[in-house]
């Protein structure tokens, strides 16, 4: 079994319906609306709910920041790479946006980065099984639930799951602080995945070179790049920017710039084709 905690990680779980739960404790001493309400949609879900002393919720989950709830669960199951692109009912004929995470080894970006690609309208994302955060309850906790909503996989070789992207008609677009071109001046209403580098290292040489094309964000600052969460979220909502846009019609300087599908103007498919 797994541990799960927080309201938040708790009550997506819920919603999401991908977990087992074997039972839920909640905190005698905590009595709130929204404790109740979790309390009672764990009771419409048939999962048994406990009332323990805060000190032993605290024990279970290895952390005071539980909030006075925890629950165990069974573990969350990974996809494979082809899981991503089974049949989807939310799917419309849409381009692909998938996210994966290049060594992204701190448990608060990686939820962050979930939590944004949620609410960015991400696909998939692809974790790795060597150099990666692993999806701990911290992780969903940071995620603030959205891991649970998520299409995850899981691989051992990011380069050989990246080209099996490309197989797919995917662009495999890298972030990195030394590339040329400007994120906001790349069409990104293609199919796409957007690959980000660990903290600090960024994105290793091979993963880097297989990439179709290089973004960076431009600093004005006296610092040379953003923390790994911040600047996948710019880069995220930029994509989800340009779809909207595209979506409704609205002329956009990036529309009228950059062409269609993420090939820059020169033709070329680019770096690692």
């Amino acid at each position: 079994m797994e541990v799960l905690y927080g309201l938040h990680p708790v009550e997506e779980a819920l919603r999401a319906g991908k977990r087992r739960f074997d039972h839920v404790l909640v905190a005698r001493e905590r009595r709130d609306e929204r404790l109740e309400r979790l309390i009672a949609q764990c009771r419409e879900s048939g999962v048994r709910v406990r009332q323990e002393p805060r000190e032993q919720l605290t024990q279970v989950a290895q952390t005071t920041a539980h909030q006075g709830v925890v629950a165990l669960v069974r573990p969350q199951e990974f996809l494979a790479i082809e899981d991503l692109f089974a049949a989807d009912p939310a799917q419309t004929g849409a381009a692909r946006l998938v996210l994966a995470l290049d060594g992204v080894e701190d448990p608060q970006n990686l939820g962050a980065l979930l939590r944004v690609a949620d609410g960015a309208g991400v696909d998939g994302v692809i974790l790795t099984e060597r150099r990666s955060a692993p999806l701990s309850a911290a992780a969903v906790k940071a995620s603030a639930g959205a891991a649970e909503h998520l299409r995850i996989a899981r691989v051992v070789n990011l380069v050989r799951a990246l080209e099996d992207l490309k197989q797919r008609n995917l662009w495999v677009v890298g972030l990195d602080e030394r590339a040329e071109t400007e994120y906001d001046r790349f069409d990104l209403t293609g199919n796409v995945v957007l690959v980000l580098g660990s903290e600090g290292a960024g994105l290793h040489d091979l993963v880097r070179r297989t990439c179709d094309h290089l973004l960076r964000i431009p600093m004005a600052g006296g610092v040379s790049s953003l923390n790994v969460s911040a600047a996948g979220a710019v880069v995220l909502y930029e994509a989800a920017r340009q779809r909207r846009a595209r979506l409704h019609s609205i002329p956009t300087s990036v529309q009228d710039s950059a062409p269609r599908g993420g090939a820059l103007r020169s033709g070329r498919k680019g770096l690692g084709s």
